[in-house]
């Protein structure tokens, strides 16, 4: 999915506010994570792309996000008779997804798991990413490799 929008840039390529001039703009897509901006250019394999594809859709599905705005769901019904053939309620499917989240990180390890909470979850760029964790530039790129590798290793992706 194509969402663009212009943001305004500095000299040195941050974010600024739009309306000053003699700015430069970029026009961003929204819709793109960093995972699949890295495998668009090759710094990610198809491997470590579903792997962090894995987490991230386990991640959204229970709801592990920060909340913008109140929840307007239905009160609960009341329990009733469950056939065999009907699907997880919603609250089942986040407990799952909740459960194969923890497990994922777990296995990726302490070390890792804070390069892909932000980059595959959070949807921060590498560079934000190592300035919030004190990393070296460009070190990253590296950390994030291993840590995908590691998951893949987990979801025992071929």
């Amino acid at each position: 999915m194509r969402e663009l929008v212009d943001r305004g840039v500095d000299g040195a390529g941050r974010n600024v506010v739009q309306g000053g001039r003699g700015g430069r703009s970029v026009t961003v897509n929204l819709g793109e994570s960093p995972l699949s901006w890295l495998r668009a250019r090759g710094h990610v394999d198809a491997r470590q792309y579903e792997a962090g594809e894995r987490l991230r859709a386990d991640y959204e599905t229970a709801s592990l996000g920060a909340r913008v705005t109140m929840r307007w769901d239905g009160a609960p019904r009341a329990a009733g008779r469950r056939g065999a053939s009907e699907a997880l309620d919603p609250t089942l499917a986040q407990i799952a997804a909740k459960r194969r989240f923890d497990a994922a990180v777990g296995a990726a390890g302490p070390g890792l798991c804070d390069i892909l909470w932000r980059v595959v979850c959070a949807g921060e760029g590498l560079a934000g990413a190592e300035k919030a964790l004190g990393w070296p530039m460009r070190a990253g790129k590296v950390v994030l490799g291993l840590a995908l590798d590691r998951l893949a290793d987990h979801y025992r992706l071929p």
